[in-house]
């Protein structure tokens, strides 16, 4: 059932506003005349844009970890024995933004219209991936949808956190790199060619570290704007060739072979991977459509070809453990923890094993990593740095020592 925003008057004269559902605009206003309010103005909630036949928000209403929060409130009160449609009601009321109270609503009013809750989340598919749509269907099939909404809560809220650490171990290196090249530019721009200019009228010879430093500056100046013009027209160019997708199969391919990165990133997914297929088994969905939709949550685009491959082979047959490791790039741990969880009955538990360990390797290498750099930055700044004040130092000391 559609749902409309209001803004009317009430019997005092005062404006009040609120959402109502009705079939349409006129039994809207009906609806509101019968509660004694004189309806001002009605617009239907959540604007729909549509693409290739589904509804689609032109914003999203929830951030990742706002969307974590939401679904733990819904798990708490849907396991509380709250019925769906009061528990989104009361949702609605207590969202802070506007775009919230209006996904909401509409989520309620497909609710109320007869809708599963799974195809009303699938109505914004921007808001809600297939995995949290897929694990939503396992979780009303089985009557548990409170429970399972827990465990998506969980699922959530624990890649956010390994984001997150990921985010905070580059953050620092990231900031040490950006001031560097700011200083180093400002003093091989402007610094350099001021003191140097000096000695310009000397007759004597400049020093080799000097003459190098201004041939550097010279050259930053006269060509830095269209060096840097080149390296954002490449990104742009590298950016629009990872949109092909044999391009960024390569790409990803080859990036998964780096020594460092590549193995931070394998690790990530990997337990991305594990985590979601996990989830999802757990909730009861059939393996095959499990696997499909994991695959779906890899960013790399090699590994996510290679799950697809092993889709293909446990359609055909094999066991997921095997499947797994025919596949070098997914960690050997994963295909062991998924052999014993076959072995043993117990697939979930051990994906979810695998999936935890996965991510603490992960976090305990970008630390490690982050620890390194630090210091190698710090010091490979310092050296710049000592290098440029150098060139400008030894004109004055050899000035010196001929006025002696």
């Amino acid at each position: 059932m559609p749902a409309y925003k209001y803004e009317a008057l009430d019997a005092n004269g005062k404006s009040s506003n609120g959402i109502v559902e009705a079939e349409s605009m006129k039994a809207a206003r009906s609806h509101l005349r019968g509660l004694q309010l004189v309806p001002l103005g009605l617009t239907p909630v959540a604007v729909v844009e549509s693409a290739g036949g589904q509804g689609r928000f032109t914003r999203k209403a929830f951030s990742s970890s706002g969307l974590a929060v939401w679904t733990r409130q819904l798990a708490g009160l849907v396991a509380a024995g709250l019925p769906l449609e009061r528990a989104l009601t009361a949702l609605a009321d207590e969202a802070e933004e506007q775009r919230q109270r209006d996904l909401i609503a509409h989520l309620r009013s497909e609710v109320n219209g007869g809708a599963t809750f799974a195809r009303a989340l699938g109505s914004v598919p921007r808001e809600f991936d297939e995995v949290y749509r897929a694990v939503v269907a396992a979780g009303e099939q089985s009557g548990a949808l409170g429970r399972v909404l827990e465990r998506l809560a969980d699922d959530l809220e624990e890649r956010q956190s390994l984001k997150g650490k990921l985010i905070g171990a580059a953050l620092y290196p990231a900031i040490v790199s950006l001031i560097a090249v700011i200083i180093v530019t400002f003093l091989v721009t402007y610094v350099v060619p001021q003191v140097a200019s000096v000695f310009a009228t000397s007759k004597h010879a400049l020093p080799f570290l000097t003459e190098m430093m201004l041939s550097i500056s010279a050259f930053v100046r006269q060509w830095g704007l269209l060096a840097a013009a080149l390296l954002i027209l490449g990104g742009i160019v590298f950016s629009a060739s990872l949109r092909q997708p044999a391009f960024r199969l390569r790409f990803d391919a080859a990036f998964l072979n780096l020594p460092l990165a590549g193995r931070l990133a394998r690790g990530y997914n990997a337990a991305r991977f594990a985590g979601t297929l996990a989830m999802l088994a757990g909730a009861g969905v059939p393996i095959l459509k499990a696997l499909q939709a994991a695959a779906e949550t890899l960013g790399n685009h090699a590994l996510r070809a290679d799950a697809m491959e092993a889709l293909v082979q446990v359609r055909e047959g094999a066991p997921l453990a095997s499947a797994l490791a025919a596949h070098k790039r997914f960690p050997g741990l994963l295909a062991m923890f998924a052999r014993l969880g076959e072995q043993t009955g117990q697939l979930p538990t051990m994906l979810d094993r695998a999936a935890r360990q996965l991510s603490n390797e992960v976090q305990r290498r970008a630390f490690a990593l982050a620890t390194l750099l630090e210091p190698l930055l710090i010091v490979a700044m310092g050296g710049v740095v000592l290098v440029i004040v150098l060139s400008v130092l030894l004109p004055i000391i050899q000035l010196n020592d001929f006025v002696k």
